[in-house]
């Protein structure tokens, strides 16, 4: 349908309708009249925890030389302790289901290499997990996050350079609870984690990269508005 098919007289109300729901969190209730939206205001520091719907964790590594294959790890769980006036002072846990790796339509043989002990070895090493160790500012909302990453029974350092994007503390009725969102990115070998399969030897692009690229988008769900419901997501 287009806006010749649609009598004039609804178009305006058609167009609002679209802007409302493109911009609504997926939140198990919404208020029956949202006409006049809530100011904005921070966030309060305490525990959030992420929010699944709205999160994505995304790898990606050079093949061959000819492309840069992309991938995701679709089950993960994430604990955070935040306050966006303190954001140094922040907490962050992170557990990845290392056998959830996603490499659509590659062949059964590739998926079991990446799997198996040659690699990921998920039956032995289920958890990937990332703990951070201390926060510091590059500027207004964006910051360095020094942790470590234990990924295939081995415990390295890891550096992720991030942005809080804001946050509110809740809509009544329709988010009751706190929300907050960041966008990360970081770079590890996989050759330090004793998964040096398929790195193609110095001076060639035969294999599959050693390093791996992680792009994070998150958003996190916290402490709910006072007097609210406590509706979950």
């Amino acid at each position: 349908m287009n806006n010749n098919t649609v009598p004039k007289t609804l178009q305006p109300l058609m167009v609002g309708a679209v802007a409302i729901l493109l911009g609504m969190p997926c939140t198990a209730s919404h208020a029956a009249d949202s006409s006049t939206p809530p100011a904005m205001t921070a966030p309060p520091a305490g525990a959030y925890s992420i929010d699944k719907a709205h999160a994505s964790l995304q790898l990606r590594v050079n093949h061959m030389g000819f492309s840069t294959y992309t991938t995701r790890f679709s089950r993960f769980d994430a604990t955070l302790t935040f306050d966006p006036r303190n954001i140094p002072s922040s907490k962050l846990t992170a557990t990845i289901d290392a056998a959830s790796l996603q490499m659509d339509a590659a062949p059964k043989m590739c998926t079991d290499i990446v799997e198996g002990p040659k690699l990921l070895d998920a039956a032995q090493y289920p958890d990937i997990v990332f703990s951070s160790e201390k926060i510091r500012m590059t500027g207004t909302k964006s910051f360095e996050i020094m942790g470590s990453l234990k990924l295939h029974g081995v415990t390295r350092p890891l550096m992720l350079t991030a942005t809080y994007n804001g946050g509110y503390p809740g809509m009544p009725d329709m988010d009751p609870h706190a929300r907050i969102g960041f966008s990360a990115h970081g770079t590890f070998k996989r050759s330090d984690f004793g998964m040096g399969y398929g790195v193609p030897a110095p001076g060639t692009t035969m294999g599959v990269g050693d390093l791996i690229d992680v792009t994070i988008e998150a958003e996190f769900t916290g402490p709910a508005l006072a007097g609210a419901a406590g509706k979950s997501h």
